[in-house]
Formats: structure tokens, sequence, C-alpha cells
């Protein structure tokens, strides 16, 4: 029997720009990441959770965004763990800087008045991810998209320590 690295699965070799720690189709034919795929459950659960209890509550639309936001990346996570396909890496990747692009909007308009449309952010935030899906699909470089996600978990890691301090 070849060891498990080797085995390939049902979803065939991996086509993914990254491959992590876990050993490839160890754990069964069908995923090839098992515990990354069975882990990505508490980024699609909880949320779904929030987002109807967000609803329910009658909270403001970017509340419900973020929790969506989250199901997908999630939900894309599971799908690029499952398969290590470049298409599930992109469905993974893409939605973490749509995320974090909901929450930095989320953390810049907490003090603002219910129901406001702060247009500018907006616009600057829908820019920065439409320019970083098409450079990233054209470049296909995986650093280029730590460094696209990271500055904006620093806005975000920022913007909260400053609201929290404030």
């Amino acid at each position: 029997m070849a060891p498990a690295a080797d085995r390939e699965g049902y979803w065939g070799p991996p086509t993914s720009t990254l491959e992590w720690c876990e050993e490839n189709y160890a754990v069964s034919y069908y995923i090839a990441e098992f515990w990354n795929t069975v882990s990505n459950l508490i980024f699609i659960l909880p949320p779904i959770y929030g987002a109807i209890q967000t609803y329910k509550d009658g909270l403001e639309k970017r509340y419900l965004a973020a929790y969506l936001c989250l199901t997908a990346v999630g939900l894309g996570s599971w799908c690029f763990h499952m398969t290590l396909k470049y298409e599930m890496q992109l469905l993974d990747e893409l939605p973490m800087i749509y995320s974090c692009c909901v929450f930095v909007y989320c953390l810049y308009e907490c003090f603002k008045y219910k129901n406001t449309v702060n247009y500018p952010l907006l616009f600057l935030l829908i820019t920065y991810s439409f320019v970083v899906s098409i450079v990233y699909l054209n470049l296909k470089e995986p650093v280029f998209h730590q460094i696209m996600y990271g500055t904006l978990v620093s806005i975000i890691v920022l913007r909260s320590v400053y609201i929290v301090l404030w």
C-alpha cells in the first residue's frame, strides 16, 4: 500500500497552489484534508445561526452581510480542503478578502446613525476587492493574496484597538 501522501483520492491530484501539513486522503477517499475540512464547520454553522438571529432581531443589513460572508468563507474553505483544486482555493481565498472588507466597513460604521450608508468607504472597499480579485486571478501568486489579506486584517486589528481604547 502506498503512503497516504501518495494516494490518489476521489478528486484526483491537487491543482491548488497551496497544500497544508495534513496528509492527503489519509482518513477518507473523498476528502483530501480531512481535519482541515471538518474544522471548517465552525465557520459555517455558528455564522448561519448568527445570520438568522440578526434577521430576527431586525439588526442592520451590514451585520447580516458579515455573518453571511463568514459562512461563505467556511463553505469555500470546506470545498478547498476537501478537493485541493485551484478553483476551490479561489472559493476559499477570495471570500476571505470580501468578508474582511465587510468587517472593515462594520468597524468604521459602528458609531454612525442606524441605517446610514458610507458610500465613499463602500466604494473604496468594493474597488479594493475588485482590484485584488483581478490581480490575483491573473497573478496566481499566494503571497499576493496573503499580503492583501494581511493588510485588511491589520486594519481590522488597528480599528478594533482604537474602538476599545476610545
